[in-house]
Formats: structure tokens, sequence, C-alpha cells
């Protein structure tokens, strides 16, 4: 029993002075794989970046016509929200009083029996002239005149 625990003595001596030279050469050796670990990751990532590059300048080159056709597309839809917007044309001459819109021309419309009779005006149709003068829309001179909006419609072809 005294030759086994010899034995495992001269072992662990061994192994002490197997650690106590490794040591210095060990942590060199694992300072130089970090640095290649590190570089060959950094290396890696440049790469993939690189070919992520690549892939979509391809994906821009193989899909430009849709992509043109897309931007001219969101130009086009931009231009019309802005001229919605600053272009708001309003009414002019209509005015609300007490829940009732009165409508007012802003130039006065004034009837000249002697043009009426050259041109073959009947009353009836001045009248729808007059309003429309006044900035009424077919609709609303159809429902005050009660007739239908397809002869508003037909009146100003006289």
């Amino acid at each position: 029993m005294y030759i086994f625990f010899e034995d495992i003595k001269n072992s662990l001596n061994s192994l002490k002075s197997y650690l106590k030279k490794l040591t210095l050469t060990d942590i060199k050796m694992a300072k130089f794989r970090y640095k290649m670990i590190l570089i060959y990751g950094l290396s890696l990532a440049v790469l993939l970046f690189y070919l992520k590059w690549i892939e979509i300048k391809f994906l821009i080159w193989s899909k430009a016509y849709d992509i043109y056709i897309g931007l001219i597309a969101l130009f086009f839809t931009l231009l019309g929200i802005w001229l919605a917007k600053n272009l708001n044309f309003k009414k002019q001459g209509i005015v609300e009083h007490e829940g009732q819109m009165i409508h007012r021309s802003a130039i006065s419309f004034e009837s000249n029996k002697m043009n009426q009779v050259i041109c073959n005006i009947s009353n009836r149709e001045l009248e729808v002239l007059q309003l429309m003068a006044n900035g009424m829309s077919n609709i609303e001179i159809a429902n005050e005149l009660f007739v239908s909006v397809n002869t508003i419609k037909n009146h100003p072809k006289v």
C-alpha cells in the first residue's frame, strides 16, 4: 500500500512540474487563440455584411422597374394630398342665416330681353341660368325648381 501512495505522489509531482512549465506558454497560446477567434469572427462579419449588401443591390436592380413605379405612385399620392389641402376652394357668396342657405352672387345677373329673344331662351331656361350664375349646383337647382337633374343639365346647351 505504501507503494501505491508513492506512485500517486510521484504522479502529482510530475503534474505540478508540467503545469508550472506550461503555464506561461499556455497563457500566450490562449491570447493567441482569442486573437485568432476575434479576427476570424470579424472577417466573417465583414463577409456577411458584404454578401447582404450585394443581395440588396441585386434586389434593387432586379426590381428597379417596380421600385420606380412605386416611387412615382408615392409622389402623385403626396401631390394629391398636398393639392387637396392647399387648393381647398370654398364656395363664394353662400351665407348661412338661421339654418337656411342663402345664395348671393358676387356679380349681379341682369336679364336682357332683347338678347333673350335673339338667343331664343325661354323664361324657365333663363331662371335656370340665373340660379347657375348664383353659384348653385345642378342638384340644388333641380330641388328648387322641382325638376330632374337631367333637365337642368340640358338647359345650358341652348
